[in-house]
């Protein structure tokens, strides 16, 4: 599609969209005003592809023909014979409009001009240039190799076929192309605010450490990385702002507030992996993790009484008669009994109180998602439980050695919170037609490594349970971030992964 390709810029993205683009048989010239950029970047990738050799994922052919396509450019003058141009320096809307305005003056009338911007607008960065129907924004994620997404965006003045040509390449080069519209974060971006910043929210409530979090979001949800896992990697100084960018360019939008947890962190430079010190402490690259709480040990456990009002009751008995609990039946619980509870959204107090039941005996369970598919089971206290009724819950449940984390009380739990949050800002990306529902779930799986598209795991929880914990998440909080989404309650009664459908 593209012969003759220009990257610009020899950083990580830069060097990895050029391996890539010369793997696919395009002669590319990487430029970097810096010469000794330009030569480490040659020798990375030479590197890359010799490692890709020696664990038999290339031929030594094939390595051979990316390193003669390959070649550096310092100057921009050395780009004029390309037919595509791919921009990725510094995420400065100023520093990219005038370089794509030197680039016209030298390129080809029909050279397609792209930008790797992951967070400025492609119309604003076009309105500098006098043709700004030949440019387009083309995302990678980084490592570019790995990571098999990037997403298309046409500007508001982008001729069509510039985005068809560009999908083209893309899956010329081994990528899944998406398109997106030019909003803020476009796919990948906008769908992963819901992940750190509920996460930073449940953690500035006291609601559980950053190790519980991560654990739980990891054992109970499938992510690979828990939230504060993954802001260590990504580095508070890449991440941070993101969240304030979009949060600006959304006009303050309550769904996607940044937290004074992480402009703090930002601020005493305590970044992540980088500084060797985030939410964690990094010794030779590994961090040091506080150990599980360890299984109280209960000389006899009470009773259990399930109220009738619990999430997924029938469930919930047979996993108490598979771990050989004593169930009570009656309408009230006796003197002795743990009462369980299993709300959506609400907290356990307000449950105790509206049901009438005895605090200082009532537990809850967090039954969003089948017990048979989790690696770990979550329960909450109220203010006014019981140490002895929290260590028999805990006792309990960890029976057939599966991993339990007690949390304090709050509006939902960890999960809950979390999950009903990318539910519904992915509904509401839906909404404004940013791309269709299978390009989002393409591109969150892809581009954020998530165990399931947004809209698959709103699915598995149960469409009508999501927006149930929304709800009362508004009634607890009054907080309009978790205002439901039109379109996830229209999707709501009949499933959100009709991805054929077009509305």
């Amino acid at each position: 599609m593209f012969p003759r390709v220009a990257v610009i810029g020899a950083g990580a993205m830069g060097r990895g969209i050029a391996q890539i683009a010369a793997q696919a048989g395009s002669r590319v010239t990487l430029h970097d005003t810096n010469p000794d950029a330009v030569t480490a970047a040659m020798q990375s990738i030479g590197e890359q592809w010799d490692k890709q050799v020696g664990k038999g994922r290339l031929t030594a052919d094939a390595a051979s023909a990316g390193k003669a396509c390959l070649r550096g450019a310092t100057q921009l003058g050395e780009l004029a014979d390309c037919d595509l141009v791919i921009e990725a320096v510094v995420e400065n809307l100023q520093v990219k409009q005038q370089l794509f305005i030197e680039l016209e003056a030298i390129v080809k009338p029909q050279t397609v001009l792209a930008t790797n911007t992951s967070s400025l607008s492609v119309t604003a960065i076009g309105s500098a240039l006098q043709h700004p129907q030949r440019l387009a924004g083309y995302h990678f994620f980084n490592p570019v190799p790995v990571m098999k997404v990037v997403e298309v965006i046409p500007g508001l003045k982008t001729d069509p076929p510039v985005c068809k040509q560009l999908t083209v390449y893309a899956r010329q080069m081994g990528h899944q192309p998406v398109q997106a519209q030019d909003t803020p974060g476009f796919i990948v971006n906008h769908a992963g605010r819901a992940y750190g910043t509920e996460a930073l929210r449940i953690a500035s409530e006291g609601v559980a450490d950053y190790a519980t979090i991560d654990r739980i979001l990891r054992d109970q949800v499938g992510f690979k990385l828990g939230p504060f896992e993954l802001m260590d990697l990504t580095g508070l100084d890449v991440s941070h702002p993101v969240m304030e960018s979009i949060y600006r360019q959304y006009y303050e939008e309550a769904r996607y507030r940044p937290s004074v947890i992480t402009a703090q962190r930002l601020a005493g430079g305590l970044l992540g992996r980088k500084t060797s010190e985030g939410f964690y402490r990094y010794v030779e690259g590994q961090p040091e993790l506080p150990p599980e709480p360890p299984v109280p040990p209960v000389a006899e456990l009470p009773p259990v009484w399930v109220s009738p009002r619990a999430a997924r009751r029938a469930e919930l008995y047979q996993l108490l008669k598979d771990l050989d609990a004593k169930i009570e039946t009656g309408q009230t619980p006796s003197t002795a009994a743990l009462t369980l509870v299993a709300p959506l959204g609400h907290d356990v107090t307000t449950i105790a109180v509206v049901e009438r039941l005895d605090p200082a005996r009532t537990v809850g369970i967090d039954l969003l998602l089948e017990d048979a598919v989790t690696r770990r089971r979550v329960l909450a206290t109220n203010p006014a439980t019981r140490p002895d009724m929290r260590n028999a819950a805990h006792a309990l449940f960890a029976r057939d050695g599966k991993a339990v984390s007690v949390i304090r009380d709050s509006g939902g739990f960890v999960t809950q919170r979390v999950v009903a949050g990318i539910v519904n800002v992915a509904a509401d990306i839906c909404q404004q037609r940013i791309c269709t529902p299978a390009d989002l779930e393409m591109a969150v799986t892809l581009g954020l490594a998530y165990p399931l598209g947004p809209l698959a795991l709103g699915d598995r929880c149960g469409p009508t349970n999501v927006l149930e914990v929304l709800f009362n998440l508004q009634t607890v909080y009054g907080d309009p971030r978790y205002r439901p989404s039109p379109w996830l309650r229209r999707r709501g009664a009949i499933g959100l992964s009709l991805l054929h459908e077009e509305e």
